[in-house]
């Protein structure tokens, strides 16, 4: 399963929710989790993790590779086990790595999406229709669209949403923190939220790699996340054989309440 965590305007916390995701799975599923950010990664500051192995090498090994197995081989383990694959710090870096692990169908990133047992979580950060990004969206079986309820944000979101749809044929918005009631929000752009994530600095602080701080599993943040983790393996495709392919996914918030 690849699930894949973007946004089309400011920085709402994907790589945040994208290890809070991973933490907190509450499938069968090993999670790993991808930094895929073209605009250059995050986790190697914040957990003080080592440029190699990580989403370089990895590139550099799928050039000669398409084992579904090199994406374990290049992560890295955070304290708690998550594995993670951390991109560099240079956007340059990054968006040269990209332009070999997003290619598609035939991607190492898919092919390890594929491998039973094992969930993909790729964090790519802003996403626009040049980002090298982008075949991950084509590829996810549903895509995080993640938001603040701002007026700014949600204007790009409103502006965003019909490209965003030819992009991923599995959108899920999700909004961040405080503003406009989400009833609100569905009414105005016309599309249902799957989730509402709390404003939790403290629950951030954990996924961030800031010692002394509570368990994610104990933090508002956390147990969201774990929520959203649920709703996502709901949401997404389920095989043919197993399920009705039009089967509706459920369209329920994290205190249960349909919108």
């Amino acid at each position: 399963m690849l699930v894949v965590v973007c946004s089309v305007k400011g920085s709402p916390g994907a790589t945040t929710l994208s290890v809070a995701l991973g933490a907190r799975w509450t499938g069968p599923e090993e999670p790993v989790v991808v930094e895929a950010d073209p605009g250059g990664g995050d986790l190697l500051a914040r957990w003080r993790l080592e440029e190699n192995p990580g989403l370089k090498s990895l590139a550099a090994a799928a050039r000669r590779d398409s084992d579904p197995g090199l994406l374990a081989q290049h992560a890295q383990v955070l304290p708690g086990g998550l594995r993670v694959v951390a991109g560099p710090v240079g956007a340059e870096q990054a968006r040269s790595a990209l332009a070999v692990l997003a290619g598609g169908s035939s991607s190492v990133v898919r092919a390890a999406a594929e491998v039973a047992g094992q969930v993909v979580i790729c964090d790519v950060g802003r996403i626009d229709a040049q980002s090298p990004a982008l075949p991950l969206l084509r590829a996810a079986e549903v895509t995080v669209l993640l938001a603040r309820s701002k007026d700014d944000e949600l204007a790009h979101v409103a502006q965003k949403l019909d490209t965003v749809a030819k992009w991923t044929p599995h959108p899920a918005l999700v909004l961040v923190g405080e503003g406009y009631p989400t009833r609100e929000v569905e009414r105005e752009l016309g599309v249902a939220v799957l989730a509402r994530l709390p404003h939790d600095p403290r629950g951030a602080a954990v996924l961030g790699g800031q010692p002394g701080r509570r368990s994610p599993s104990r933090s508002a943040l956390g147990k969201a996340a774990a929520s959203l983790a649920g709703l996502l393996r709901a949401q997404a495709p389920a095989p043919q054989d197993d399920l009705p392919a039009d089967l509706p996914a459920p369209d329920v918030h994290l205190n249960g309440t349909r919108p």
